[in-house]
């Protein structure tokens, strides 16, 4: 029998039901952290709890934890959790982790505290059999800011921690990666992200007497055109090509005859790396330019954004998951880019980094859930990592 207080007594499923019962919706803590805290300092791990502010922003509770020294594998991932929306549309309480037909339910299932709770769960059984001198050093590196603004989480956590002369080798980022089935993707990558809105200036005035205004409303349909007309790029090996897409149009106007003053719309790019966002900013002008000539009077403001377009070029390290992935499950996975953005956007400014996670079919909705058997094989991957990582007579140690 297991001793509760051994690290083997804490499964995948413990952990990702302990979790999942601390309601940790962004921006709160919820009590994940000090759960997490607990369990990895009683395995070794030096634990602190930084707090990160910015003004008009909520104060940011994260946690850094690292064991042993030298090489550095780091996990990442969020605790925090979109909000469960109307709990009574759910089938079970979002934050019971309550199981059901081989399955746990609960606000972040599978974004992310479900893959949290596979790779501790890999780490702590990795220790008790290979024990405190394995070759290297493992940490965590886990925010309460990823579904937020994103401002006082990892950005910050890693800008401490390198003020502290922590260093790291390579990075698993625990995102739920897979479209449908575990073991199709890794991503080596994230597209950027870049949002602007444009403003086509035109002058009020009443309808039957057009010439007395300026109407902006086909100014604005004209200056979208120009910037849809011709493709960014066509993409690249490892990206998609990079797409343009108006979110917003409008002119707020209540009355149907008063031309408006203004007409109003808002776009967003997600960008491959062909791009940075000033390149981007700069094409921008240069095709509203074009479209607009001498007839139409617009504004352009490109807002700020930390979402850039980069890749991890593929290595042994990226070998090292796909085999795991495939001893495990039979699948070699794809390197995709593909996806929105994601806290590796910051994370590959410290070291290469790579996700690769759950299933995320049920991400954000209501009544979010992970296959307990997906939880325990997303361990055992994460402990081949693991012994590829840091090797030794880990082949004979996994058969014990």
């Amino acid at each position: 029998m297991t001793d509760s207080r051994s690290p083997l007594s804490h499964t995948p499923l413990s952990l990702a039901q302990g979790l999942i019962r601390c309601p940790s919706v962004t921006p709160h803590e919820g009590g994940a952290l000090a759960y997490l805290a607990e369990i990895l300092a009683a395995a070794g791990f030096t634990v602190e709890r930084p707090v990160f502010s910015e003004p008009g922003t909520p104060d940011i509770e994260n946690l850094y934890a690292r064991l042993g020294e030298g090489p550095c594998l780091l996990f990442a991932g969020h605790t925090d959790v979109v909000p469960p929306g109307d709990a009574s549309a759910w089938r079970h309480d979002p934050f019971g982790a309550v199981i059901e037909g081989g399955e746990l339910f609960g606000r972040g299932a599978v974004d992310m505290k479900g893959g949290i709770a596979s790779m501790v769960a890999a780490v702590l059984a990795f220790l008790e059999r290979r024990g405190p001198d394995f070759g290297g050093a493992i940490a965590f590196l886990i925010t309460g800011d990823e579904e937020g603004p994103a401002v006082n989480g990892t950005v910050k956590l890693l800008d401490w921690a390198r003020a502290k002369g922590e260093r790291f080798s390579h990075c698993l980022l625990g995102e739920p990666t897979n479209p449908d089935t575990l073991g199709e993707m890794i991503k080596i990558g994230r597209r950027g992200s870049l949002t602007a809105d444009l403003t086509v200036h035109g002058m009020q005035g009443h309808v039957a007497y057009p010439h007395r205004a300026e109407n902006p409303i086909p100014g604005l349909l004209r200056l979208a055109q120009g910037l849809l007309a011709e493709p960014l790029d066509t993409g690249t090996g490892h990206f998609d090509a990079s797409n343009l897409a108006f979110t917003t149009m409008d002119v707020g106007n209540p009355a149907t005859n008063v031309i408006p003053a203004e007409a109003r719309a808002t776009f967003n790019i997600r960008f491959n790396d062909l791009w940075t966002p000033a390149t981007l900013a700069a094409e921008l002008e240069r095709r509203l330019a074009a479209a607009a000539g001498n007839d139409v009077r617009y504004s352009l403001t490109v807002r700020p954004t930390n979402s850039v377009a980069f890749l991890t070029q593929p290595d042994a390290f990226v070998e090292q998951v796909a085999d795991a992935i495939h001893a495990e499950t039979g699948r070699r996975p794809a390197l995709s880019t593909t996806g929105g953005t994601s806290d590796a956007r910051f994370i590959k400014d410290a070291c290469p980094v790579i996700e690769f996670g759950l299933v995320g079919q049920t991400m954000h909705q209501v009544d979010e859930r992970v296959a307990i058997a997906d939880l325990d094989r997303l361990a055992a991957i994460v402990g081949r990592v693991l012994d590829a990582y840091f090797p030794g007579d880990a082949a004979t140690q996994r058969q014990a």
